[in-house]
């Protein structure tokens, strides 16, 4: 089937629209800022349609005005001249009729307020095309277009193009609508469960609404009401100070002390002295007597922090306390009670340090009473976005920052990569990336080199060596991984890598590993 001869005319004009349509069908794609596209999109007409200024109205909810929100070939003084009210002149009239309006020649339209006074006197005669802007039935404002005046100018074909070029817009600025919508559900949403878990057991600063976080969040509201001993699990980074606070401040201890102990900080000599206290001249340097932590936190809740780190003395010690609520100060005869609290946290591999003879088995079923694990981030990945947000804003009013959006290729890294840092790392990386930032943007660029992509950092892999070079190097990392976590136990290392402990040993001796020297590192 062949076209008529009358339609070849219409099928080429429709056909060289396609170049200019399509360019601006990308355009529109790259973002749902309209204030990044339009004036790309302005251009690419221009350069097709051969066009002297170009508006784009839109219609004020507030003031029922409308005002020229982006224009091409114009000055920002004569833009901010263009406002009008509904059924004023041209523009007024398409966005209170959503009827098209076609002017041949503008000299001879009185209806062409020529308000922006952009056209000037001496300037040659135009033909000005003004189309209504759509978002579903609704006119949300007008789209015009000024040429110089040609009578060979097929203005219906304009008219035509140019509606469908307000129809993209149109359908931009509902992606716009729906995703500034979306943008304040997600706000009240994340508001109301704000509200809602602050007084079902969490402090307002955990950030959280992931399916593992509610699990969290459900376990902190059974245990928060009771005396009960907590044993929060988690690797480092994870937050569990913070959960301890949600614990304490949501109990009916939460007008009294919490009291904070770093077990990994504090030397073995005077861990003792500084949990239970001391008397005068227990030992040199015991000028007088002293309070313990245990003490200090009397009616409220002590916060052991590393409890996998304390040395097993005292241990022995901490038993008592949480068997029997008592204790003594070092160098002291005298029998305290302690009405506290405890909630102890470690990254630890308890049950390995047990067979190992570094922790105590009694102690341990004393702490893991009730046990809470603290997810890492990485099986969290729908709060990765919700903190990056929270840091952002807390930087930015720690910085005097205006950071408004993330954008993609930094979201992409983001959740990409695996945290092994977990919150604490996110945290560091968006301040970072906050004081970098010279624009309104996180871009990706100001992320640190740990979360650059190949693609992003134009260092795709060459692949040198072949597979089993990079099969051997990625074995190679994984088994130094696992001898940090483990501190250079070859057997807890084996454990974690899943393989026995003779294969272990033969890839220590073929990649020339010394273990030693993990045993002084932190997991």
């Amino acid at each position: 089937m062949t076209a008529s001869t009358d339609s070849l005319p219409t099928l080429k004009h429709e056909l060289s629209e396609l170049p200019l349509l399509f360019e601006i069908s990308q355009i529109l794609d790259r973002s749902i800022d309209l204030r990044r596209v339009v004036e790309p999109m302005l251009e690419a007409m221009a350069k097709h349609m051969g066009i002297s200024r170009a508006v784009i109205n839109l219609l004020k909810e507030q003031t029922g005005a409308v005002n020229i929100d982006y224009a091409w070939g114009m000055t920002l003084t004569e833009q901010q001249r263009g406002v009008y009210q509904l059924g004023e002149g041209i523009t007024g009239r398409v966005v209170q009729d959503g009827q098209p309006v076609v002017v041949p020649r503008v000299s001879r339209d009185p209806e062409f307020l020529n308000r922006t006074r952009a056209r000037r006197e001496k300037e040659n005669d135009s033909s000005f095309v003004c189309v209504p802007i759509r978002v579903d039935n609704a006119v949300l404002g007008a789209f015009s277009v000024e040429w110089p005046y040609d009578e060979t100018r097929n203005l219906a074909d304009e008219q035509r193009r140019l509606s469908v070029i307000a129809s993209m817009v149109g359908n931009a600025v509902r992606r716009r609508m729906n995703a500034i919508n979306a943008q304040e559900k997600l706000e009240l949403e994340n508001a109301r469960l704000q509200a809602q878990l602050q007084t079902k057991f969490k402090p307002s600063n955990i950030i959280g609404n992931s399916a593992r976080m509610q699990e969290v969040f459900n376990l902190m509201a059974q245990v928060a009401g009771s005396n009960t001993t907590v044993l929060l699990r988690g690797e480092s980074g994870t937050g569990k100070e913070l959960f301890a606070h949600g614990i304490h401040y949501n109990s009916n201890r939460a007008g009294k002390p919490f009291v904070r102990v770093n077990c990994a900080a504090l030397p073995e000599s005077v861990i003792e002295s500084e949990l239970f206290g001391h008397e005068k001249g227990a030992f040199t340097g015991a000028l007088a007597q002293r309070k313990g932590r245990f003490e200090l936190a009397e009616g409220g809740t002590i916060f052991l922090d590393e409890i996998g780190d304390i040395s097993l003395a005292a241990q022995a010690r901490l038993l008592r306390v949480l068997q029997e609520k008592e204790f003594e100060r070092v160098g002291g005869n005298k029998t305290l009670r302690a009405d506290v609290r405890v909630i102890a946290a470690t990254n630890r591999d308890l049950e390995t340090a047990i067979r190992e003879g570094k922790f105590r088995e009694d102690l341990y079923y004393r702490l893991e009473v009730f046990p809470i694990h603290i997810p890492p981030l990485r099986e969290r990945p729908g709060d990765l976005m919700l903190l990056t947000n929270h840091f952002i804003d807390k930087y930015n009013l720690e910085h005097n920052k205006q950071i408004k959006r993330v954008s993609t290729p930094a979201i992409d890294m983001l959740s990409a990569y695996h945290w092994p840092g977990n919150v604490r790392e996110l945290e560091n990386c968006v301040e970072r990336a906050v004081l970098l930032s010279t624009d309104e943007v996180l871009h990706g660029h100001t992320l640190p080199p740990t979360l650059q992509t190949a693609e992003a950092s134009g260092t795709a892999s060459n692949y040198v060596g072949g597979l089993q070079a990079r099969v051997e190097a990625f074995e190679h990392e994984l088994i130094i991984e696992a001898l940090k976590e483990s501190r250079g136990n070859m057997a807890g290392a084996a454990r974690k890598l899943g393989i026995t402990e003779r294969i272990m040993g033969l890839r220590i001796r073929k990649y020339h590993i010394n273990p030693k020297r993990f045993r002084g590192e932190q997991g």
